[in-house]
């Protein structure tokens, strides 16, 4: 089995719909190629984990690096792994409106992220490397 996470630049701000549309159609496919990641949207960037069959996931990645809504797609990781880190999950993500959401419900969003980068138990050097980006990320000051 394959990994790879990369990191880009949203081109402009997403709204929330348009975060809930990307995601089902993501969803969809990736049940269909069995592939499963975790997907982080924070502060206008993206870090994404994919893990799945190499051909699939190379494949995935060369659209990915297509699309429209970012720049400066960059991979910083990939590797075979014998394990998923996210076996169950098609891609996670958790609604966050910075316009709309108040400095507690913002600061507890990062504390759950930083826990569950504590709490999930790396599988290759990938995920390892996506966990210590999403905390580096999440601790810098506002742009």
């Amino acid at each position: 089995m394959y990994t790879l996470t990369y990191e880009s630049v949203a081109t402009e701000t997403l709204k929330s719909f348009e975060m809930e549309e990307l995601l089902e159609k993501a969803r969809e496919n990736n049940m269909r190629d069995d592939i499963t990641g975790c997907l982080i949207y924070y502060k206008g960037r993206f870090v994404q984990l994919l893990e799945g069959n190499k051909t699939r996931i190379e494949a995935l990645y060369s659209k990915i690096k297509k699309d429209p809504r970012h720049k400066n797609v960059t991979l910083f990781s990939d590797d075979e792994t014998s394990k998923r880190t996210f076996p169950n999950w098609g891609m996670a993500y958790y609604p966050i409106d910075e316009n709309n959401t108040n400095r507690y419900e913002y600061e507890q969003f990062k504390r759950n992220l930083i826990l569950m980068a504590d709490l999930i138990e790396p599988t290759n050097v990938t995920s390892k490397h996506f966990w210590k980006k999403i905390k580096t990320m999440i601790s810098e000051p506002p742009m």
